[in-house]
């Protein structure tokens, strides 16, 4: 087993062809990559394209100007696709590829969903680009507090309609003959999918209470009184709040408002069983489907001990015995497979038409089937149907000029192959022609793992 190819592969997002030779320490290349922020995508387009967009799209869905609907549907798909353009080249082009797969692993983890609709779909890349790069390697409070306030997140998981039903909003309906009530959703996946996890000592009066405590956080800019091009942004409503104090696992917080909400947020963040739910999870992506115990352990213990500092938890990963072993890897999901297939051939640029791809892959940016985000291991990701794409789509990518003058034998620098692997003499069999020979390399099992 190559180590480098280990720091290359499966903490980065894909070996380049020669680049192997320039990493004489894999670990310390590793490191070095956590230094500084997170990059930002380069010629992301400005959260005001997305929020005009938006606006027009409610105020012709408020008129029934089903023409002007499609319109600004079709104008926030143009917006998404040019985010996403700057994010995939972010990675296929990026020198911190650990950083990279660092923030696609928590905007996987505090996952939104584009399927949602559209205010989701103009917002997604904003969401990634505010919640997620700036907190990456920061606090872990930090970021789920960031993504609490978002208006992706309060849409998503419709916190933005939950109102308390002591509220003064809530008994002022009831005396029009109408019902406000209370949403549970995103507080139940706060508990099970961002902080304890499902086993996390958490009970159903719990979620309620949370949820109380949650009501009053929403979304301005979105209302039927927004004039178009206003800020879409998070708002705290005392009106729509539960007054009077809450008890969450066993906790009484007494002062209500928003401070109650972050005050809640940042003590699931650092209780035991987040510490222990997010390190199995780290571990699960970078060692193995089954995550070794002494491994999850270790993590957990300096995301414990650092106060969720996640840079810390970074640089633990890379010292873990368990990642290095031989017989450790992963699966790699269609998104890092399509990316590693683009940074093999040193690409300079994502393709335009790469989110069509990802979606004939099953694997559509920013649009996982639910809550939980898309799984990566090999049982969710390795279906006969999902092989069978890949060794399609490896006979079509390799056709451009660059690939009939690429030498095959050059991809043998980015797999963790023997010698006497078949793929070594396939590669350089001349008499088979040369995009069919970097097919076989990309479509073929070696290619597969990470």
């Amino acid at each position: 087993m190559d180590n480098t190819l280990t720091a290359l592969n499966r903490f980065g997002l894909g070996a380049r062809m020669g680049e192997r030779a320039s990493v004489r320490d894999p670990r310390a290349w590793l490191r070095a990559q956590l230094e500084g922020r997170a990059p930002d995508p380069t010629g992301a387009p400005a959260l005001r394209e997305a929020v005009e967009a938006l606006s027009t799209f409610l105020a012709a869905q408020r008129a029934r100007d089903r023409e002007r609907v499609v319109e600004a549907r079709r104008a926030i798909g143009a917006h998404q696709a040019r985010v996403l353009q700057a994010v995939f080249t972010e990675r296929v082009t990026t020198d911190r590829p650990y950083v990279e797969r660092l923030v696609a692993f928590w905007a996987n983890h505090l996952c939104v969903s584009t399927a949602a609709g559209p205010p989701v779909a103009a917002l997604a890349g904003h969401y990634e680009r505010t919640v997620v790069r700036p907190h990456v390697l920061g606090r872990f409070e930090d970021m789920v507090l960031a993504s609490a306030k978002h208006p992706a997140m309060l849409v998503y998981l419709d916190n933005a309609r939950s109102v308390g039903p002591g509220s003064r909003a809530a008994r002022q309906a009831a005396r029009r003959g109408r019902e406000r009530g209370l949403n549970e959703n995103y507080a139940r996946e706060l508990l099970e999918l961002h902080t304890l996890g499902v086993d996390g000592g958490y009970t159903q009066q719990d979620v309620e209470e949370l949820a109380r405590v949650l009501t009053g956080w929403t979304v301005a800019g979105l209302g039927p009184q927004t004039p178009g091009g206003e800020d879409i942004t998070f708002a705290f409503q005392p009106a729509v709040h539960e007054p009077g104090a809450k008890t969450v696992l066993g906790v009484r917080y007494a002062r209500a408002g928003l401070h109650q909400g972050e005050q809640v947020i940042r003590d699931l963040c650092a209780h035991p069983s987040t510490a222990a739910f997010v390190a199995e999870k780290l571990v699960r992506h970078f060692v193995s489907d089954t995550p070794p115990r002494r491994a999850v352990d270790r993590v957990a213990l300096t995301f414990h001990k650092s106060g969720g500092d996640l840079r810390a938890v970074a640089l633990e990963l890379v010292e873990l015995e368990e990642a290095w072993a031989p017989d450790s890897r992963k699966f790699r999901t269609p998104q890092d497979w399509l990316v590693a297939v683009l940074r093999a051939l040193r690409a300079e640029e994502a393709p335009e038409g790469l989110p069509r791809v990802l979606v004939q892959l099953r694997h559509t940016p920013w649009a996982p089937p639910s809550p939980k985000g898309w799984g990566d291991t090999e049982s969710e990701w390795a279906d006969p149907d999902s092989l069978m794409n890949r060794a399609e789509l490896s006979r079509s990518l390799p056709r451009g000029p660059a690939a009939t003058r690429l030498d095959p034998t050059g991809l043998l620098d980015v797999v963790d192959v023997a010698e006497s692997d078949p793929l070594t003499a396939l590669l350089s069999d001349s008499t088979i022609p040369r995009p069919e020979r970097v097919s076989l390399a990309f479509g073929g099992p070696a290619f597969q793992w990470r």
